[in-house]
């Protein structure tokens, strides 16, 4: 897999976490991309289409223009493997999509949505300037570039969301203990942190704790399952067996299978159908 990510800087730093490029399509046809707890912004290089597959019926699927924003998803969806040719995108820190692409991405839950939609004619201008950059340095400048002339400043509620998702993220804090922290009624921070991270504070923590477990079982010397639940923040296999099911797809056991091929962060290749 040839996959190169690179990190932006203040001030965009604040609200993206890593550019990232791909170029290698794999054997097997199909992935599942599992809930990260954030978005992303994707431009497939090599052809104006990005096909999104229905994860219960692969055959069905919607087709958007080469460069699509990913919403925050609740479950897994499945992408066709051949857009990986060659391909560039933005992974958002979780509440930093919106001081970039100007929308809440609580508007956006399990969507995708055309980046033309949200930027009309820059979006053609973007990617005709990524498809004609000779290489992944310049394509990573040319993204930097693009976001940084659309940052719109630092969000009103920036300082108390970074509070609410590290705590949510490495758990240890409920809810109600983060909205009272921020002297916020537990409603209307609900409504607030939905509206600017694209899932309920409850679900963000969920995700995060199955990312904190995807990333322990994948350590060199093997899981232990009953002990990396505990680990992860379950309260036992069975809850952490509920959540992977949910989010993948599969069990720990079958998920841990499917990710030794080599696969991006946050993707799953799916058995059968190899070229």
């Amino acid at each position: 897999m040839l996959y190169t990510s690179h990190t932006p800087m203040v001030p965009l730093a604040d609200f993206v976490e890593y550019f990232w490029s791909l170029s290698d399509v794999p054997a097997h046809t199909r992935e599942r991309i599992v809930p990260s707890g954030t978005l992303e912004l994707v431009v497939n290089l090599d052809e104006d289409q990005i096909r999104i597959h229905d994860p219960v019926d692969p055959a069905r699927c919607r087709r958007f223009s080469g460069a699509v924003v990913s919403g925050a998803y609740r479950s897994y969806f499945v992408i066709d493997t051949r857009v990986h040719a060659s391909i560039v995108g933005v992974h958002f820190r979780p509440g930093g999509a919106r001081a970039v692409l100007g929308l809440p991405p609580g508007e956006l839950v399990d969507t995708h949505i055309d980046l033309e939609t949200l930027w009309r004619g820059r979006a053609r201008q973007l990617r005709e300037r990524l498809c004609s950059a000779r290489t992944r340095q310049e394509r990573f400048r040319i993204l930097e570039e693009a976001l940084l002339s659309s940052l719109r400043g630092r969000p009103a509620r920036q300082r108390e969301m970074h509070f609410a998702l590290e705590h949510l993220g490495r758990g240890g804090k409920s809810v109600g203990d983060v909205a009272a922290e921020l002297g916020l009624s537990r409603r209307r921070f609900i409504e607030l942190f939905t509206a600017d991270v694209g899932m309920t504070p409850k679900l963000f923590g969920r995700v995060r704790r199955f990312q904190r477990a995807m990333a322990m079982a994948e350590r060199p010397w093997g899981p232990a399952w009953s002990q990396l639940a505990l680990e992860s923040g379950y309260f036992d296999q069975s809850h952490m067996i509920r959540d992977f099911m949910e989010f993948s797809g599969f069990s720990p056991a079958a998920f841990l299978r499917h990710r030794g091929v080599h696969v991006k962060e946050h993707h799953v290749a799916l058995p059968g159908g190899d070229r």
